[in-house]
């Protein structure tokens, strides 16, 4: 037995025992206390923070894909609205908070970017700044597209976070001259503005579109065997591209393409004029319409081919690989005459006579009078 809790002569002294008792149980109770209290301090604190985060921030892992733009020169609150009004964070000011804790707000960019819903700030600005969540800037020029209708495409709402104008794409093709243009182009983009899907880059520029496009048309022409297929039919290589621009600008099925190439070289052979209402068209700058007026026939500028004979000077339209090829490779026909029948269908019809075409023609106009608005502007 302890010493402390005994008598000298060695019996328990209950009255010394009772009392360290007494004060053994003080202080586990003031422990308790002080614990007890600590941990309704905290449980206290915690609500309110997490009731605190909950107000400003969403929890968890987010839920149902959303795909947000930011546009170029977006400030960091501008960005949060954007996000919040997507649905992908509960609150701007949390947003703002989290980019500038992080110190990368200026590693942001603008972009298309595949986020979730209902994100916790940290993880939204997190996925913004993660590449894989980037969806590339790409613009696509349509076959048979002028280049002032290409140029308009860059200012369509689905092109706007691109960055670039129609008046920036004018501007840059102003000197064709710092783009790598063959020989034949005789200077002018017209015809070898490539139409397909191209990637923009960071930042835009439009006079790298503008060259990637004409040396795309380059590695085209190459492929295709362009100046020597030329050779083989007797005419220039400019020749090919106008005809193909034509071609573009008429039809779009390439099932008809090589038709029209051959009625095209049938009446430049038989020293008909083309009448080909695209080149109308392109005379008077006008495309909102597939037919033509008769004054519209009359002008006098040398693309209108229904008042001269022969090729227009250059191309109409920006001619894509099927075209040209097309234009390489005209079918085997004695037709003189086609016409689209059918907008919707794209069906196109081909004579080798006046009356078979006058025939065809009654057709359209029957389609025009069947579908009213859609065959005149």
């Amino acid at each position: 037995m302890n010493a402390k809790f005994t008598d000298n002569d060695g019996r328990l002294n209950w009255r010394r025992l009772g009392y360290t008792a007494r004060s053994a149980f003080a202080v586990l109770l003031s422990l308790a206390v002080l614990i007890g209290g600590g941990w309704f301090v905290y449980s206290k604190a915690n609500d309110a923070y997490v009731s605190w985060r909950t107000a400003e921030d969403y929890m968890g892992e987010g839920k149902d894909d959303v795909q947000i733009v930011i546009p170029r020169g977006a400030s960091i609150t501008q960005i949060g609205e954007i996000l919040r009004e997507a649905g992908v964070i509960k609150s701007t000011r949390t947003f703002r908070q989290v980019a500038t804790r992080s110190g990368e707000s200026d590693q942001l960019q603008a972009g298309r970017f595949n986020l979730k819903k209902e994100l916790p700030a940290e993880t939204a600005f997190t996925m913004l700044l993660d590449p894989e969540n980037v969806e590339r800037l790409m613009v696509t020029f349509p076959e048979g597209t002028v280049s002032v209708r290409q140029w308009q495409i860059m200012e369509r709402p689905a092109n706007s976070v691109i960055g670039l104008t129609y008046a920036d794409m004018e501007a840059a093709a102003a000197d064709p001259t710092i783009y790598p243009l063959p020989g034949y182009a005789n200077g002018q983009l017209e015809g070898f503005l490539f139409p397909s899907t191209y990637q923009v880059g960071e930042p835009a520029v439009a006079s790298h579109l503008i060259a990637t496009q004409v040396s795309q048309f380059n590695r085209v022409a190459d492929k295709i065997k362009l100046e020597e297929g030329a050779q083989a039919l007797g005419v220039t290589p400019r020749n090919i591209v106008t005809t193909a621009s034509i071609i573009a600008a008429e039809v779009s099925s390439a099932k008809d393409q090589p038709m029209v190439a051959r009625v095209i070289y049938n009446r430049i052979n038989a020293g008909m004029p083309l009448q080909m209402d695209s080149t109308v068209h392109y005379a008077v700058q006008r495309w909102d319409t597939v037919t033509t007026t008769a004054e519209e026939r009359q002008n006098p500028s040398p693309y209108n081919t229904y008042v001269h004979k022969g090729y227009p000077p250059g191309p109409i339209s920006n001619p894509g690989e099927s075209a040209l090829l097309a234009a390489l490779n005209p079918a085997d026909t004695d037709a003189l005459f086609f016409v689209t029948v059918n907008l919707d269908t794209g069906e196109t019809k081909f004579a080798a006579t006046l009356e078979e075409h006058q025939a065809n023609q009654a057709e359209f106009q029957a389609w025009c009078q069947a579908n009213t608005g859609r065959c005149s502007g």
